[in-house]
């Protein structure tokens, strides 16, 4: 089964609907904390909803249980959101299990904001444990074109200067131990699993002097709906 993301960026809500529908989706997954752009208000949760509509595609909002400033502020250290922490969550694995029931009746496709997917929670906080599961994992880039998350996962090990894992320098590496730099790493699952962690915790949301997760205390669009449940995933 395939899972597609897609973050919204600045696009136009025609580009958006017409991206998606280039790949096929019929449901797409907020993934959003907060469901609001201020400088793009056909992103807002109810417009976005709406325009989905229109075009016969599902909206389903799940940044509650999937996005990545949740109110519980175990999930915080010294103010900063802990990605293994939200992991750990209840809600973060009804989440990841509404998606697994959703990909079985419809294509779907996780939205949040950001453009490149290296750089938002939905590749490196969803994603990652969504590739444990019998997915083919595709994000949908700003060209029309799909990056494979085993592509991203090979540009984010770059980043962080381990060895570029081919097929083929994996099992070369397996047989002379690796590269100096990892030397000490059994393979290139626990190589991944510090290049997630470098990577969440340089993404990852900060909380502001006085931000208490209160919709009182935060700015329009970043306040979050109450909770919809929808039966669709």
């Amino acid at each position: 089964m395939e899972l597609l993301t897609i973050g919204h960026s600045n696009y136009e809500i025609r580009t958006f609907v017409s991206l998606l529908q280039k790949h096929g989706v019929t449901a797409v997954v907020d993934v959003r904390s907060s469901p609001y752009s201020r400088f793009l208000p056909h992103f807002n949760r109810a417009a976005l909803k709406e325009a989905l509509a229109t075009e016969k595609i599902l909206y389903v909002f799940l940044g509650q249980e999937l996005g990545a400033r949740p109110k519980k502020q175990e999930c915080y250290v010294k103010g900063k959101a802990v990605y293994e922490k939200i992991a750990a969550t209840e809600e973060f694995h009804e989440g990841i299990q509404r998606v697994l029931k959703g990909v079985k009746k419809h294509k779907v496709s996780l939205m949040c904001a950001e453009k490149d997917p290296l750089t938002c929670h939905r590749a490196i906080l969803v994603c990652q444990h969504l590739r444990r599961f019998d997915l083919q994992i595709n994000h949908i880039l700003r060209n029309g074109e799909l990056e494979s998350h085993d592509h991203l996962e090979q540009r984010m090990l770059k980043k962080h200067g381990f060895t570029d894992f081919s097929e083929m320098a994996e099992e070369q590496a397996q047989l002379s131990l690796f590269t100096q730099k990892s030397s000490n790493l059994s393979s290139r699952e626990e190589c991944l699993d510090i290049a997630y962690k470098i990577q969440g915790d340089e993404i990852a949301y900060v909380e502001k002097k006085g931000d208490d997760h209160d919709q009182a205390n935060q700015p329009v669009h970043d306040w979050i709906h109450p909770k919809e449940r929808s039966e669709i995933l």
